[in-house]
């Protein structure tokens, strides 16, 4: 990815510069001159954004980075940003700009810049590159971003008090349509010790936009500079993360489809219960996953709030009953994750070249579960497919369904099914009987699957 700025050096000598001034595009004051205000580059102009036109004549400058090799694009400083000792850092409130031709001021464009700015690189990504999606991260924007954007919670502190904020802040973003993301992880400005480092690396990385990242001069933050042992529960998360992608693909895709973010309040799937409302440290990863991170400095073991239903937690299993609260420990390796039961969480392992999908069925008391499957070829527009599994539970009897649609292969040629929750001595797949091992089985696509406790 390379980082896209509004801000356009003013000098003749610079082409896009020399272009805007003689096509007319800049943001300007009363007498039409381009406003400038100091950047990076030095004194800087303005596209307005504001002009379909001027959305056009910018979009013709993301080619020559497409043949550079750029596969993303970050859009930063799109406030817009401007050096400032004082007031507000951003261009005058007089500053004009032309609607299209009705004109109005920077006080109306201001919110929008960002957001037109990121429609202005798709739209152009759209027409240059149309077998391939448009991949922006947007500092900045406005209601409707996400049809265009990424987005990230922008340089914050590094501090415990910075990584609290960051679950609100995601989840206000992801209830008001910005499904896509994250914070800079250890946080933007600051010294985070291994510990603040290695929790916030956990929480994000159950978040659609999981990087780390800080400002120019700070210490170096790649995880091997927090020591061995800091390095080798990072290389867990990742490793932890990627296990995780068809789960995150899956929650992509059906956030297109409904617009339901992947994040989400635990009031999401019923707002009625007033103990949910306030509750600002755990989140919904889609419907399977309740995330509790740790937050707070020293702390090996948390209070966590259960919704309705059972939860399993990760790795050990132990199960809890909703709604209430419970205490799970958290040793810094770990924080704290569970597991709805009646849901099947899909997971990538193996090598990349030779990746297993297993299917976690986390067992339903009684009744009925289901899980879901996304995939597609990873990028341009072909019509996907998906996998559907129901359960249903019967006893010490597992029943699982599996229909597909779309004409898509699965990605996978060995598929696992691992069971939670209950015990199982014998399987059959599709009328066949199926060796056990470690409560699962080993197996392809299939139409039936039955398991025994």
């Amino acid at each position: 990815m390379t980082i896209v700025d509004p801000g356009v050096k003013c000098d003749r000598a610079y082409t896009v510069f020399r272009e805007g001034e003689s096509e007319g595009v800049f943001c300007g004051g009363g007498d039409r001159k381009p406003i400038e205000a100091p950047v990076w580059p030095g004194w800087a102009a303005f596209p307005d954004f504001t002009d379909s036109k001027v959305r056009r004549w910018w979009g013709r400058y993301y080619a020559h980075l497409l043949d550079q090799g750029a596969a993303g694009f970050w859009h930063d400083m799109n406030e817009p940003a401007a050096f400032a000792a004082w007031g507000d850092q951003t261009l005058p409130l007089p500053t004009r700009h032309t609607f299209d031709g009705r004109g109005g001021d920077h006080r109306e464009a201001h919110n929008l810049y960002g957001l037109l700015m990121a429609r202005a690189g798709f739209e152009a990504l759209r027409t240059l590159a149309p077998d391939r999606r448009p991949f922006i991260l947007s500092r900045s924007g406005w209601a409707g971003l996400q049809r265009f954007a990424w987005n990230w919670t922008g340089d914050v502190d590094s501090t415990w008090d910075a990584l609290r904020q960051t679950v609100p802040t995601v989840l206000g973003l992801a209830i008001s349509g910005i499904c896509y993301t994250g914070p800079d992880v250890g946080g933007f400005g600051g010294t985070p010790s291994a510990e603040l480092y290695l929790r916030w690396l956990q929480m994000a990385a159950f978040l659609p936009f999981f990087r780390t990242h800080s400002a120019v001069l700070t210490p170096r933050r790649e995880p091997c500079e927090f020591g061995a042992e800091a390095l080798a529960i990072a290389r867990e998360v990742l490793r932890l993360r990627a296990r995780l992608l068809p789960y995150f693909y899956t929650l992509a895709w059906d956030a297109g489809q409904r617009g339901w973010p992947l994040v989400r309040p635990l009031f999401w799937p019923d707002g009625r219960d007033p103990a949910l409302w306030d509750i600002a440290d755990e989140f919904y990863l889609g419907d399977a996953l309740l995330v509790a991170p740790v937050l707070e400095e020293g702390m090996r073991a948390r209070e966590v709030t259960l919704p309705p239903g059972t939860w399993h937690e990760w790795g050990s299993d132990r199960r809890h009953a909703g709604p209430g609260r419970v205490r799970i420990d958290a040793p810094l390796e770990r924080i704290p994750v569970l597991v709805r039961g009646g849901r099947v969480l899909p997971l990538r392992e193996g090598s990349r070249a030779q990746p297993r999908l297993v299917l976690h069925l986390y067992a339903p008391d009684t009744g009925d579960g289901e899980g879901l499957l996304y995939s597609d070829a990873g990028d341009g527009y072909d019509p996907g497919r998906v996998d559907r599994i129901m359960i249903r539970r019967e006893g010490d009897r597992l029943q699982l369904t599996w229909t597909s649609e779309g004409p898509t292969p699965l990605p996978y040629t060995v598929v696992e099914i691992r069971v939670h929750g209950i015990g199982i001595r014998r399987a059959a797949v599709d009328g066949r009987p199926i060796q056990v091992v470690e409560n699962g089985i080993e197996t392809g696509t299939f139409a039936t699957a039955v398991f025994e406790g």
